[in-house]
């Protein structure tokens, strides 16, 4: 049974600026160390960093912004087959989420569906 559905898009540049202008305080309130660490072994890391933001922002839509759900209480990862999951670090959301993220030179998007 599907009880949510999220999309978010964002640019990249913008999560670029943010980068640059807050440095690790940035990342580190938004990034849990795995999500960096993925983004910083790729070429053009921002492009990384929007995506997972994207996810975490379509995730959030989807559960309807419940307030004990904050910025590092989801993981962005890929599973063995290159699927984007989401992994909770609270034990309360059982929720299956399915995510789709797409990213190009300028923008990164991302779809969640959560299910009972």
């Amino acid at each position: 049974m599907i009880l949510g559905t999220g999309i978010d898009i964002i640019e990249i540049e913008r999560v670029q600026k943010a980068v640059e202008r807050w440095g690790e305080a940035f990342l580190n309130h938004v990034f849990n160390d795995e999500e960096i660490q993925y983004a910083r072994q790729h070429k053009s890391p921002y492009q990384h960093y929007a995506a997972r933001f994207a996810a975490k922002e379509a995730v959030y839509k989807a559960i309807g912004h419940d307030p004990r759900l904050g910025w590092k209480d989801m993981t962005i990862v890929n599973d063995a087959h290159g699927q984007p999951c989401c992994v909770f670090a609270n034990q309360e959301f059982k929720h299956k989420v399915f995510l789709s993220i797409s990213h190009s030179k300028h923008y990164a998007v991302a779809n969640a569906i959560i299910t009972s």
